[in-house]
């Protein structure tokens, strides 16, 4: 590897930008066909830069095709093959074969000029366009006749080429090579021993094209020769060159230019047939020879930019067999006929308000094809706008800032840059770039509402979104970039975090858990939003998060209540008439709104045709005039349902005793056990629960009498004295037009026997209801009966005792 730095190269790329950018070349020289990631050359080394600058300054290639097969490692400062090279299909016959381009930097920009030589290696053999040739030859042709062979082609150049010819076998023949100005050989076949068609008159040869290079590489023909009589004259050109111009661009079938050969032969000895014989590239592509006349016609498409000089070999060749050959040098000629190319090697696409005098917005290459004043191009730019154009080289620019800039003048820059060339008719180019101006952070975020509400139903999944804040900063690009934040805050004590949580990047808000509206209606928090410059700024704004209550609760039965061990029932005398109040059933909902309107219906009744319930207030009535057919135990099933979607419900059962004695409602309710293994014990433990019973009941009686008198002395004591009286009503329950909920004042009384894990009875007492009792497990029958008068205006009231008694006496007659 060779590297080759010359003073004339240097001279044309010296520093000549005002924004530091730097212009200088290296050259180096590699064989084609390296491997994909050999080393070129050291460029950091050779430029004198450090590998850091490569690396931070974005280093890369730049020059059209060229990157192609060459790519720099910035981390090591190299230049590496990105592709396999193939000289011959990268310059053909053209030597030196060179890539030029260049390397960019950033921050400052700068740019530096490379040229990688291309140097060949023996990879391509020389080949014949036939593998084998025939001549007719006279054998009255005399000696030192001269029969023009195929030249082989070598796509390699210099020591690699094609070198020298052998010809075998050697009796009749040798080969005589004949140089031309272009360092072209021509090939002919000499006679030298006169031929004889009565001994040979076919006669084969192998033609061997041998090149220099390392290891040699060769390519044969096969000669094949007919010996005829009689043809002693070979055709004569006009003269060996002829010369042609042509334009690019020209029609199919333009003459290009004439050749014409003459034969001393008559007949058929002396007709000429013209054919081309070069073999190079494209040549039978683009250019053809009539046979008879030797005209030389365009066939293909010429174009200047491609090639500008193309060799046509055209052999005379009479019936006899005898050639001779000449040359027709066609020089085509350039037109206007490609616009300028405009190539942005680096470009800013936004650039501060702030920015300096003279910096450099985008480095651009004006490339043009043509030739001469056609390829000479000049650049501008549209008006009224603070930049311009400076040359720094041979076809490239560079644009910077002319003036100071004001984003809030003008926030954004079309430039557009035109590019025309020279020639007639003049072809111009084109391209607008689009320049962004960056703004300081001086607008914080402001939201769109100045505080926010909003709902979500209880029983949400965790995670889902609730609402979404928007907030907008009057900034641009990273100023303007809002991010939301929740601020620190506490909810009934808790972190409000622990209920919701915020999107930093797009404002959404998410339950972090699930509300259930029975224990928190609302709460509210603070949303910051806070852009992303530096120094940041922030707005804050108030979202207020609302409940909504869903039907998640089901209704609650608090009367009757509902037992696994007693059977409370309702006692309806026969005299009942129509409308006759039986019981209320009571319950509630901790839902609100609708999900809490509550509504009763009798699913299913022992005789539907007797009772009723209320559908707003749960009363259970009669619906007609009781009977004497009526059935004593009647047993009602009354569905309690919200106005939830979907609706909620619950079921009570509620048991009626139709009679008007006691006797009568025992034969029907009593369920006595019938144990077979009583024995004689029982008489004892009977008269020992009796004696029990009495001792309890007359403490209960004496603790009730004392009771009663302390009561009616403090009440006497109360109404003398000016206090106010504040009745007490529970909490939650209240029973407003009748809705079905508790009434203010309602009461339980629990009475057990004396096993109060197997028996239990409990019965509640609301206004003018008579209830009935009954326990199968101790098999005892109690009833009470409540009369409408209120208990306290009449503190002397017998009932209680009346109501004990009652009790008593049921249980002598259940012993």
């Amino acid at each position: 590897m060779q590297i080759h730095i010359t003073v004339r190269q240097a001279l044309l790329f010296v520093t000549i930008l005002l924004f530091r950018a730097v212009s200088s070349q290296v050259s180096y020289s590699i064989p084609e066909e390296m491997a994909k990631g050999s080393l070129v050359g050291s460029v950091a080394q050779d430029l004198g830069l450090d590998v850091k600058r490569l690396r931070l300054g974005n280093g890369r290639v730049y020059s059209g095709d060229s990157s192609d097969y060459v790519e720099l490692n910035a981390e090591r400062g190299v230049l590496l093959v990105k592709e396999r090279i193939d000289r011959e299909a990268l310059c053909g016959d053209t030597t030196p074969c060179a890539l030029h381009f260049q390397i960019v930097l950033e921050n400052p920009m700068e740019f530096y000029s490379v040229t990688v030589e291309i140097t060949d290696i023996n990879d391509n053999a020389p080949t014949f366009e036939k593998a084998e040739i025939k001549f007719l030859i006279s054998e009255s042709s005399a000696v030192g006749a001269k029969f023009d062979l195929e030249r082989a082609v070598d796509l390699d150049v210099g020591i690699n080429t094609l070198q020298s010819y052998v010809l075998k076998p050697s009796g009749h023949f040798l080969l005589k090579l004949q140089n031309h100005a272009d360092g072209t050989k021509n090939v002919e076949m000499v006679l030298q021993k006169p031929l004889d068609r009565e001994k040979n008159e076919f006669i084969s040869l192998v033609l061997t094209a041998v090149d220099g290079g390392e290891p040699q590489m060769s390519g044969t023909m096969q000669i094949l020769i007919t010996v005829l009589d009689a043809n002693d004259n070979a055709p004569v050109f006009t003269q060996p060159i002829y010369k042609a111009t042509v334009s690019e661009n020209s029609a199919k079938g333009t003459v290009v230019t004439t050749v014409s050969a003459s034969d001393a032969d008559q007949g058929l000895n002396g007709k000429i047939t013209y054919s081309i014989t070069s073999t190079m590239d494209e040549v039978r592509q683009i250019f053809e020879v009539n046979e008879e006349n030797g005209e030389v016609t365009l066939i293909g498409r010429l174009d200047y930019e491609k090639k500008k000089l193309f060799q046509i070999n055209v052999r005379a060749r009479d019936n006899g067999g005898l050639t001779d050959s000449c040359k027709v040098m066609v020089d085509v000629v350039d037109i206007n006929d490609n616009e300028p190319v405009i190539k942005i090697m680096s470009k800013s696409t936004v650039i501060s308000e702030s920015a300096n005098p003279n910096t450099v917005v985008t480095m651009i290459n004006i490339q043009d094809p043509d030739a001469g004043k056609n390829g000479n191009v000049q650049c501008f730019l549209n008006e009224d706008i603070p930049f311009i154009l400076k040359l720094t080289t041979n076809n490239f620019y560079s644009l910077v800032t002319e003036g100071e800039l004001d984003r809030e003048r003008d926030s954004e820059y079309n430039i557009t840059v035109t590019c025309s060339d020279e020639g007639v008719p003049s072809l111009s180019s084109s391209v607008t770039l689009t320049l962004q101006i960056s703004d300081v952070n001086d607008n914080p975020p402001v939201f769109e509402r100045s505080s926010y509400e909003a709902y979500i139903v209880e029983n949400n999944t965790p995670g889902v979104s609730i609402f979404t804040v928007k907030a907008r900063d009057a900034d641009w690009n990273q100023n303007a970039r809002v991010s939301y934040i929740l601020e620190d805050s506490s909810v009934n004590g808790v972190p409000v975090s622990s209920y919701v949580s915020v999107s930093a990047d797009s404002g959404v808000i998410h339950a972090v858990k699930s509300f259930d509206y029975e224990q928190i209606k609302d709460f509210q928090f603070i949303i910051k939003a806070q852009d992303g410059g530096s120094p940041p700024l922030s707005s804050n704004v108030t979202v207020k998060i609302l409940i909504q209550d869903q039907n998640d609760n089901p209704p609650q039965v608090l009367y009757p209540v509902q037992t696994g061990g007693s059977m409370v029932a309702e006692m309806v005398p026969r005299s009942a008439d129509v409308g006759y109040l039986v019981t209320k059933v009571v319950a509630v909902d901790v839902d609100s709104g609708q999900n809490a309107w509550l509504s009763y219906k009798l699913q299913k009744a022992t005789d539907r045709a007797l009772f009723e319930v209320g559908l707003q207030n749960g009363e259970i009535r009669t619906i007609r005039q009781v009977t004497d057919k009526d059935a004593v135990k009647q047993r009602l099933t009354v569905i309690v349902e919200d106005n939830g979607q979907p609706s909620r419900s619950a079921t009570v059962i509620v048991n009626v005793a139709v009679a008007d004695s006691f006797p009568e409602v025992l034969s029907e309710f009593s369920e006595f056990p019938h144990n077979k293994e009583y024995n004689d014990n029982l008489t004892f433990y009977l008269v020992l629960a009796l004696a029990v019973v009495s001792f309890l009941f007359i403490t209960c009686l004496v603790v009730i009498i004392s009771v009663k008198i302390y009561r009616w002395r403090q009440s006497r004591i109360l109404y003398h004295s000016s206090l106010p009286v504040i009745p007490y009503y529970p909490p939650r329950y209240s029973d407003t037009l009748g809705t079905g909920t508790l009434p203010h004042v309602y009461n339980y009384e629990v009475c057990r026997t004396t096993d109060s894990r197997k028996s239990e009875s409990k019965f509640g007492r609301a206004g003018s209801q008579n209830m009935l009792i009954m326990d199968p497990s101790s098999t005892g029958t109690m009833q009470r009966i409540q009369n409408e008068t209120n208990i306290l205006d009449e503190p002397d009231s017998p009932l209680e005792v009346t109501a004990s008694l009652s009790t008593y006496r049921s249980l002598m007659l259940t012993l």
